[in-house]
């Protein structure tokens, strides 16, 4: 078939705005802060096979992995018109439990037995249940970090399957939160089966398949392109995770790229084993941050597809950290050591290419789950936030501040938010200056957010960079580390980096997030 170039153009475009109305319908029907407001959700378009073909500019740790949430739909369901299979078991196709995707089937006009295409979405809920509010705790094993969900239909024939839906908000700890939020994602996935249809009745199956199928392979020609730009060799580079929150031990994450040609090999191996703690992370968050770090430094204009992945080989040892086994604890996982992950990524391409790469970000997403009883509402809450950092200096431009990067999409919760929807007062919220680390290109500055309780409560921080700085590059210094604080009466405590503990009323929590790291030498001055 000969591909028409601006045809295609115009696919990629239309797809991708298939996902991007996913993606409001999604955000303006949701329940949750976490979702309608910090956007932690994401959505994407599959073909027949499950394979990706295109996606919204959302959470990139959700839409590298999501593709494995999809197959594992297809090889465990029989999929018919109108249903929609649920699921976040980390291993049977999931990343960690508050991530709950739904997966749904599109059919053609005729009466095929097999799906033409497949939408999916995915968002991050405040609580699944589990040993701690907001459902990401210091476990040591997935059983206690909430309700796992397999490849199961919730709706079938296009009717809720009301015994699961009871049973699934049965085991939260704020159920009608929930169950908002699922709504929301049942919403989005019949606008993108809906304008799928559209299309279909518009253009004809074949045609949008072809043109499917065109897209990856035009992916894959461009991320070939990149790799032959590449030196040949083999680049390495490894980094640590602070520890697992039970010990204090550091967790090596280490990788060796060889390119050849237009082909990389992707090689974890040396990395340490799986851990107690719940920072393992499951094979597809690897994939996922692979296929981010490649995306990257690609360029804007590589459509985001499976594409991109098909000349990069993976070797991630089974029982690794970034390769866990059943049943290691990985709530943290999905959202640190998927940042360490292109951390070592971005520090061995550094060698390779160094004019393409930035000094490493703040690292760490900085999580924070307050759980408790609202006296004043009535009623339980969890809130769940991740909070931002310090962007690393880039070859030709300082950092960003106060900035989500890397494997995290987020925006904040915005202070009046927080206030309406939680026993909990902002009492500081501002730019942690002079954190990112000096060099010819300054690294970006951290956060400070304070958060005052307004009732007793648990609290579970999940954070990184509080041992281990993040790296300046071509002679930057190193970002500063963050820092964690409980304010109890007028008197700081200092916290580690990974803790639950019970606070009262009155008592502030203050996150203090790692800046970026800094490029180049800082130019010296004779005066």
């Amino acid at each position: 078939m000969n591909f028409d170039p601006i045809k295609l153009e115009l696919y990629k475009n239309i797809l991708t705005s298939v996902s991007e109305e996913m993606g409001v319908t999604l955000q303006r029907t949701a329940f949750s802060p976490n979702i309608k407001e910090r956007l932690d959700f994401s959505c994407a378009v599959f073909d027949a096979s499950g394979q990706m073909v295109a996606q919204a500019a959302h959470i990139p740790v959700h839409l590298g992995s999501m593709p494995l949430s999809v197959l594992a739909a297809i090889e465990h369901t029989n999929m018919e018109q109108g249903d929609m299979i649920v699921l976040n078991d980390p291993y049977r196709g999931g990343t960690h439990l508050p991530d709950i995707t739904l997966v749904a089937p599109v059919f053609g006009e005729t009466s095929s037995s097999r799906p033409i295409f497949f939408v999916a979405n995915r968002a991050h809920h405040a609580d699944v249940g589990g040993m701690t509010p907001g459902s990401m705790p210091l476990a040591t094993s997935v059983i206690q970090e909430g309700i796992r969900i397999p490849p199961v239909k919730l709706v079938r024939s296009g009717k809720l399957d009301t015994d699961l839906w009871e049973l699934i908000l049965a085991n939260v700890r704020t159920p009608a939160e929930r169950r908002g939020d699922m709504e929301a994602q049942l919403a989005a996935n019949r606008i993108g089966e809906r304008r799928l249809q559209e299309m279909v009745a518009k253009y004809g199956t074949s045609e949008i398949e072809a043109y499917m199928q065109e897209l990856c392979a035009y992916s894959s020609r461009m991320v070939r392109a990149l790799l032959q730009e590449i030196p040949d060799g083999r680049y390495e580079y490894s980094d640590f995770l602070d520890n697992d929150g039970i010990t204090d031990e550091p967790i090596e994450i280490r990788v060796a790229i060889e390119i050849k040609d237009d082909i990389a090999v992707i090689d974890f191996t040396g990395t340490s084993e799986q851990v107690r703690g719940s920072i393992n992370a499951i094979y597809a968050i690897t994939v996922s941050a692979v296929f981010y770090t490649f995306r990257c430094i690609a360029g804007e204009d590589v459509p985001s597809n499976a594409g991109c992945l098909e000349p990069i080989q993976i070797i991630a040892p089974t029982g690794t950290v970034i390769n866990a086994k059943f049943p290691a604890a990985v709530a943290g996982g999905n959202v640190e050591t998927s940042q360490r992950i292109v951390d070592v990524l971005f520090g061995a391409l550094a060698k390779a290419c160094p004019d393409r790469i930035p000094a490493a970000s703040c690292g760490s997403m900085s999580n924070i789950t307050v759980g408790g009883y609202d006296v004043s509402r009535g009623r339980d809450f969890t809130y769940y936030e991740t909070i931002a950092g310090g962007m690393g200096a880039r070859p030709n431009c300082n950092g960003i501040d106060a900035i989500h990067t890397h494997m995290t999409n987020t925006m904040n919760t915005p202070i009046e938010a927080i206030e309406t929807s939680y026993p909990m007062q902002v009492e500081k919220y501002a730019i942690r200056r002079g954190t990112g680390g000096a060099g010819k290109f300054q690294g970006g500055a951290g956060i400070v957010r304070s958060l005052k309780l307004l009732a007793d409560a648990e609290v579970t921080i999940l954070s990184e960079r509080r041992v281990f700085q993040p790296y300046g590059l071509q002679d930057g210094e190193s970002g500063q580390l963050g820092r964690n604080v409980l304010i109890r009466d007028g008197e700081e405590q200092t916290l580690s980096g990974k803790a639950t503990f019970p606070t009262h009323k009155g008592d502030i929590i203050q996150i203090e997030t790692p800046g970026g790291g800094g490029y180049g030498k800082a130019e010296t001055s004779d005066h």
